[in-house]
């Protein structure tokens, strides 16, 4: 008998010491022009106003999203590289500013010389995978068979671009890859069709299924909730009786004298001036809908023994200005545009409930995740390795440090701590927020002499950086931003 314990008490010890050397999984939730105000746990650590723009009370609870932060780490000054899808999601997965991409802006294709994140998990070992939306390989819309995969092996399911909400299904596949609107839809079976958000869902669980006794490396980039903003059943009439109210900062006297950087285009002015309380709505049904399918991909974690070893990020390409300052959609350098969610959960080594205070771009993703998972890499990254502030001890990581996120193509830059953004343009003065004075980013305090060392130190570190890596726009063909 006591021979039988031992031999037991043996068996234990060295399958624990296995699963302690276990390589941790990652796996990347990530959604397209994502409001953070719409996820419930950031809305639970900001005020009032900041946490309900939209009318006192209106917005979606995110309890699973809500897990990943609880059970993990929340960052409160996560920025995108650049507002825009393309730009933003070849720095996520290069660790590079965009002009070092290949696809600083919408449409182009990244560099197939360049390294990414993936490359380097597989060459580790890792069963690595995308599901999804690219938009890393041109514009054409619901094309799959992407012929260069960028490290991630499995690319069935990774597809160019595209936002119709859903696909005819054929055997279980998408027909043709079509996307198709809700009218189109309406054509076949309800059997027979499904949301894209479900679609790669189902795909993603699929692939876990198969990979689950792997070290695997799976990103699932779901389209919604960008626009058309339409949300299928039962989530496109959730939040019908949902009393929305306009932004604060929609208000005339706010938007009057707006800077050059933050008018937009005549469309974009002429749509924001429209305000819909019904695309709001069906907005919120479509985080509803995501965040209802983060849980079913958490619970899978949960029931396969996953959890504890597995690295799961929720984040998205860039966010949603959704009437703030009048205006819609990205593009320009407000916190709703250029500030994304980014919550992370690693149970070996985050401690559960961080918050993070503390500015970081997408460019740091690649070198922290890497680092984080005992990976060694011999890659040139623009981004830092950040990974100490996710797993030392220290409950809140506050820190003056100061990044930069542009326009690319050279339009606009803007340097930015957790508490400060300065923002210069080629034809505009430079502006200087106080954001945590102002954090509507109403009142422009570069010449404030009570901020003049800050606008210094700023304006300093971000012509540094300006340089360090090639932003365009220091060019001396291109006309110079100010500098003094």
């Amino acid at each position: 008998m006591k021979t039988r314990l031992f031999i037991l008490s043996l068996m234990a010890a060295v399958f624990t010491l296995m699963k302690a050397g276990e390589k941790p999984n990652l796996l990347i939730i990530h959604t397209d022009e994502h409001s953070f105000r719409t996820l419930s746990c950031y809305q639970e650590i900001m005020p009032e106003d900041q946490a309900f723009v939209w009318g006192k009370g209106n917005n979606v609870e995110t309890p699973n999203i809500d897990r990943i932060a609880h059970e993990g780490a929340i960052a409160t000054s996560y920025y995108c590289s650049s507002p825009v899808c393309t730009p933003s999601r070849a720095s996520l997965i290069t660790g590079l500013y965009p002009q070092a991409t290949g696809a600083w802006k919408n449409g182009l294709h990244i560099r197939e010389d360049v390294t990414t994140f993936a490359h380097v998990l597989k060459d580790a070992g890792y069963a690595t995978s995308y599901v999804g939306k690219w938009h890393l390989a041109g514009h054409e819309k619901y094309a799959f068979g992407i012929e260069y995969k960028a490290g991630f092996d499995d690319n069935r399911y990774m597809m160019k671009g595209g936002h119709a909400p859903y696909f005819h299904l054929i055997n279980g596949e998408a027909e043709n890859k079509v996307g198709l609107g809700a009218n189109a839809a309406e054509k076949y079976p309800q059997e027979e069709i499904i949301h894209l958000t479900d679609y790669f869902t189902e795909k993603t669980l699929e692939i876990l299924e198969r990979d689950k006794d792997k070290a695997f490396c799976l990103m699932l980039s779901i389209p919604d909730p960008h626009t058309p903003d339409y949300a299928t059943s039962p989530y496109n009439t959730m939040y019908n009786d949902m009393d929305v109210q306009m932004p604060m900062t929609m208000q005339a006297k706010y938007v009057v004298n707006k800077p050059g950087w933050a008018k937009g285009s005549k469309d974009d002015k002429n749509e924001a001036q429209v305000f819909s309380a019904k695309s709001l709505q069906q907005y919120f049904g479509m985080v509803k809908h995501i965040d209802d399918r983060v849980g079913d991909i958490l619970a899978y974690l949960d029931d396969n023994n996953l959890t504890e070893n597995t690295i799961v990020i929720f984040t998205a390409d860039h966010g949603d200005m959704f009437y703030e300052h009048a205006r819609r959609n990205k593009g320009v350098p407000y916190e709703a545009s250029a500030k994304i969610p980014f919550v992370i959960r690693y149970p070996k080594k985050i401690k559960a409930g961080k918050v993070l205070n503390t500015a970081y771009t997408n460019v740091d993703f690649a070198p922290t995740i890497l680092s984080m998972m005992g990976i060694d890499y011999n890659v040139g990254f623009h981004g830092e390795d950040t990974s100490d502030d996710y797993l030392n001890k220290d409950m809140e990581v506050n820190s003056d440090r100061i990044t930069y996120y542009a326009k690319s193509g050279g339009w606009w830059v803007a340097a930015v701590s957790d508490r400060y953004k300065l923002v210069l343009d080629k034809k505009e003065k430079p502006y200087l927020f106080d954001m945590e004075k102002d954090p509507f980013e109403l009142t422009n305090v570069y010449d404030d002499q009570a901020y003049a060392k800050i606008a210094k130190e700023m304006q300093a570190e971000l012509f540094r950086q300006m340089k360090k890596y090639d932003e365009p726009g220091l060019s001396p063909k291109a006309k110079p931003y100010i500098t003094e």
